[in-house]
């Protein structure tokens, strides 16, 4: 993502201008831009990320806040919020927090709100780019099925034992494995321990697949905590909507990771 941030404030006031001024100086391009509707519109798409300095005005801004709320649900913008507790609190009522990248107080702390800017273009630029699924199955119907279902979306690589698996992401590194509970030799599980057992390649994403959904066959799932598991039989549309909102979930506590 280019360095470029909208500034979205009422007026020019000192602290305004002195965050415009270190921002800057951090390699940021500016846009400053008025708090209204009509001015927010007319430059939103020079940028994914937009800084909100608060005031007093925004108890009155309802209109503003439900089209900030809008643009971030449907363009998937940064919006970086800056003011009081309670003027904190009054954008929350429209905006909720799930939609808000960051929140800082005042006084502000100018280093601290570079360095989460910095994270959030690191993080969104990871986003940005296609996913890479490492697809694990010894079924080659099965698993040239979910390849073709998946490729439109998502960089496939596809492999049919849990040694091609550990093969693969001692090289690579997946965002995401896809793999079978059931396989000969190396299990599925077996998969999953070795992997967490490894430093380099521990925190990699894993989402079982299995053919079983009584409740026994995924308590012993679960029970291995991976991030999460799929029924075989789950049709294509269920499975792109199922990773979609897991990538969204992930890419959400990214976002928000550096402030915890």
């Amino acid at each position: 993502m280019e360095k470029k941030a909208m500034m979205i404030r009422s007026g020019a006031s000192f602290m305004v201008n002195a965050i415009q001024k270190n921002l800057e100086e951090a390699g940021y391009a500016i846009l400053p831009v008025n708090a209204t509707v009509s001015a927010v519109n007319a430059k939103h798409r020079e940028t994914d990320i937009l800084i909100f300095y608060l005031g007093d005005f925004v108890s009155e801004a309802s209109e503003l806040l439900v089209y900030l709320k809008d643009l971030c649900t449907e363009e998937d913008k940064l919006l970086i919020l800056i003011g009081n507790p309670m003027e904190l609190a009054t954008v929350e009522e429209t905006i909720p927090a799930a939609l808000v990248a960051a929140s800082f107080e005042r006084p502000l702390d100018i280093k601290k709100l570079i360095d989460e800017l910095g994270h959030l273009v690191q993080v969104n630029d990871e986003n940005a780019r296609r996913k890479s699924i490492l697809l694990v199955d010894d079924d080659n119907s099965f698993l040239k099925m979910v390849t073709d279902w998946l490729s439109g979306t998502y960089r496939i690589t596809p492999v049919t034992s849990g040694a091609q698996a550990l093969m693969y992401i001692a090289d690579n590194k997946p965002d995401l494995i896809l793999l079978d509970y059931e396989m000969p030799v190396t299990s599925g599980p077996q998969v999953l321990e070795m992997i967490r057992s490894e430093t380099k390649v521990g925190s990699i994403p894993v989402i079982f697949l299995t053919g079983k959904g009584d409740r026994e066959s995924v308590m012993k799932v679960l029970s291995l905590k991976p991030d999460g598991y799929l029924l075989k039989s789950t049709d294509k549309a269920t499975l792109l909507k199922s990773l979609e909102e897991f990538f969204e979930k992930k890419k959400y506590e990214q976002l928000h990771q550096i402030q915890k």
